[in-house]
């Protein structure tokens, strides 16, 4: 929510407001000056003294109104307040405006206007009545996106109006809000995938349970542990109570692989190949992340989340909700790289630890299905979202049918588990695909799809 500082709806300066009042003449209040000097012209000419008044009236209304609307002299402040303001694309969210009138004199019609991009929708316009002294005027209205992104909304301008609609005086606040559009996320069954280990820290080392009796890091004792825990020797060492620490699992890790090469992809919009990776991307992470899971974005770019650990963002009943804020926000903006290949992320994965890879990926050639396929020899188990940008285009692969299978072949033999994503697949039915019992239906969906 922002709150815009007062603006003063009154003319400044002398010189200054004169001349933005005058500037202020509506095509009314021009058209009535220009007649009334016109009327006075040909009154002087022809001698006529009615014509004149005639003239004279019209000419000094517009002259009126402006110095009317130049000696208005009262503060208004504006409110913008967001529900939500971070919405998934396709989406709509609610923009409240508030105006409160803090001077001791009643405004005129005002009419209340919010800049929003052309994106979400038309630029919204509002008529305020008569705002007693301390009154204020409440108005909503709806934006929507399909594309996801950062939207600035704002700032606010006011316009004061005369009741002739001769002049109009506009001001503006100076605060802005921001609207970020996350992609769409599907919910996604509980299917362990392919290569995942079987539980929560099970199948990997544990930091102390290969210690000796030597090597045990004693704690301090704390109020309701077990007194069977007390370590002896060292707390003769330190002269207070010692405990021997608690075995300690190692998190389960996971890191989603999203493919952002240009030229991997076709086509644009919402209903392109690669929206659909990053909200494949987004509800993997998010899934993974609600299932205990410490993850990790990363991209052909090998460029980290702004926040994330050296382990990424790590799933609990606390953190699970702020972690996923950040990285669907790094995805609202996330867009194509320049680059032409993946090595940037194999020398990310090269440097870490193994844990479970999810890769969303577009087309690859001979090259980069080399690169893809020795990230396998990096992670205890790798599924790889294979998408063909051609076909969501084209609704065909430009590609002969037999290198196609064979690339991906080549990943299915190096380890990975390859699901190929066909135009308009819903993730949550390729999840499926993905774990021990679906793979084999995977295989069979790629060998009678791309072979």
């Amino acid at each position: 929510m922002a709150a815009a500082r007062p603006v003063a709806m009154d003319g400044g300066d002398a010189k200054g407001g004169a001349r933005a009042a005058l500037g202020g003449l509506t095509t009314r209040g021009r058209s009535f000056l220009a007649a009334g000097l016109a009327a006075a012209a040909c009154a002087y000419v022809l001698g006529q003294s009615d014509l004149l008044r005639v003239g004279l009236l019209l000419a000094v209304l517009p002259l009126v109104c402006v110095m009317v609307l130049y000696r208005t002299r009262y503060r208004v402040t504006g409110t913008r307040r967001l529900s939500p303001s971070r919405v998934p694309a396709g989406s709509e969210a609610r923009v409240h405006l508030r105006m409160d009138n803090i001077s001791r004199l009643p405004t005129g019609l005002l009419m209340l206007q919010d800049r929003v991009p052309y994106v979400l929708g038309p630029r919204p316009r509002f008529v305020l009545d008569r705002v007693e002294p301390g009154g204020r005027r409440e108005v909503s209205y709806r934006v929507r996106s399909d594309l996801r992104g950062h939207y600035p909304l704002g700032p606010l301008q006011l316009r004061l109006s005369d009741p002739f609609g001769m002049c109009e005086l506009t001001r503006s606040f100076s605060t802005y809000d921001t609207l970020v559009v996350i992609p769409h996320t599907e919910p996604l069954p509980p299917v362990r995938l392919a290569g995942e280990t079987s539980g929560y820290g099970e199948g990997r080392q544990r930091s102390l349970a290969l210690a000796g009796e030597d090597d045990v890091i004693p704690r301090g004792y704390r109020h309701g542990d077990d007194l069977r825990r007390v370590h002896w020797r060292s707390t003769a060492r330190y002269g207070e109570l010692m405990v021997r620490r608690e075995e300690q699992p190692q998190r389960a890790r996971c890191t989603v692989l999203l493919d952002t090469r240009l030229t991997a992809y076709r086509g644009t919009g919402p209903d392109s190949a690669f929206e659909w990776a990053v909200s494949g991307a987004a509800s993997a992470l998010v899934h993974m992340l609600e299932r205990g899971f410490a993850v990790r974005l990363l991209t052909d770019t090998g460029d980290a989340v702004p926040g994330e650990g050296e382990g990424g963002f790590a799933g609990s009943s606390q953190a699970t909700a702020d972690a996923a804020g950040l990285l669907l926000d790094t995805l609202a903006v996330v867009g194509h790289s320049d680059g032409g290949g993946l090595s940037r992320a194999y020398d990310v994965l090269r440097g870490g630890g193994e844990g479970l890879l999810i890769a969303f990926l577009g087309d690859l050639d001979e090259e980069q299905t080399g690169v893809v396929a020795r990230m396998r020899q990096r992670s205890g188990g790798a599924v790889a979202f294979v998408l063909d940008g051609a076909a969501w285009v084209n609704g065909e692969s430009p590609q002969s049918r037999e290198e196609a299978a064979g690339r991906l072949r080549r990943l299915r033999e190096a380890g990975w588990t390859v699901v190929p994503v066909e135009p308009g697949a819903q993730l949550s039915a390729l999840w499926r695909l993905a774990g021990p019992q679906g793979a084999p239906a995977g295989s069979k969906g790629f060998s009678g799809g791309w072979s």
